[in-house]
């Protein structure tokens, strides 16, 4: 709990909870899309060339969640393009999914200059809009790809290597929500990717119901 309270004092609320709105009934998808591609809540809106929303099936019982968009996700506006994506790509595929079966996703819509880590109050303003998107999949599991998107998730400060491993769980419904490096780590560190493979493989296990 610690970790936890840190986390939000970083992010200045006393309640994680303060920042979880409740679906907006009657929503859409195009709907929060809209907003998304016209946001101004944070400083990032004056540096982005492109809102990255998500990609994939709106109905997918699996929800990919990384941290922001790089500079060819805000070139293209889609989230995981490039090496790191084609990576994303391949890692799926080895657990029998192909890109369109899921839904992709980041925690920030728009890049941070440089690729910078995403400021606390960037999240703030910007998380509700994937739990908005969650709230309309309604996933059977989540897969955090990286140590920025599992902590905002999860709004802690533990190491990933910590939460790897473990079945957590995500908003008032509980989703499932299991833990991996990103993409583009595997890249740097080749040697990390058996380990992201057992975690793939798990998620597979939690998401089919199998995990013990």
């Amino acid at each position: 709990m610690e970790g936890r309270a840190t986390y939000l004092a970083a992010l200045g609320i006393d309640d994680w909870r303060q920042r979880r709105p409740l679906a907006t009934a009657g929503e859409s998808w195009e709907t929060i899309a809209a907003e998304v591609a016209e946001c101004r809540k944070c400083g990032l809106c004056e540096t982005r060339t492109r809102t990255v929303f998500g990609v994939g099936d709106r109905k997918a019982r699996w929800l990919v969640v990384g941290e922001a968009p790089g500079a060819e996700e805000d070139k293209q506006g889609e989230p995981f393009v490039g090496r790191a994506g084609g990576l994303l790509d391949s890692m799926l595929r080895g657990i029998g999914l192909a890109r369109e079966q899921v839904f992709i996703a980041n925690v920030l819509k728009c890049r941070p200059p440089n690729n910078r880590d995403p400021a606390p109050a960037e999240v703030a303003q910007c998380l509700p809009y994937l739990e908005r998107q969650i709230a309309q999949l309604q996933p059977r599991i989540m897969l955090a790809v990286g140590r920025i998107a599992a902590q905002n998730l999860l709004a802690t400060d533990t190491p990933i290597g910590k939460l790897r491993g473990h079945v957590h769980s995500f908003g008032a419904a509980g989703i499932p929500l299991v833990i991996t490096y990103h993409p583009a780590y595997l890249l740097r560190s080749p040697t990390e990717k058996r380990k992201a493979w057992e975690d793939l493989k798990f998620a597979r296990r939690v998401a089919s119901g199998t995990q013990a």
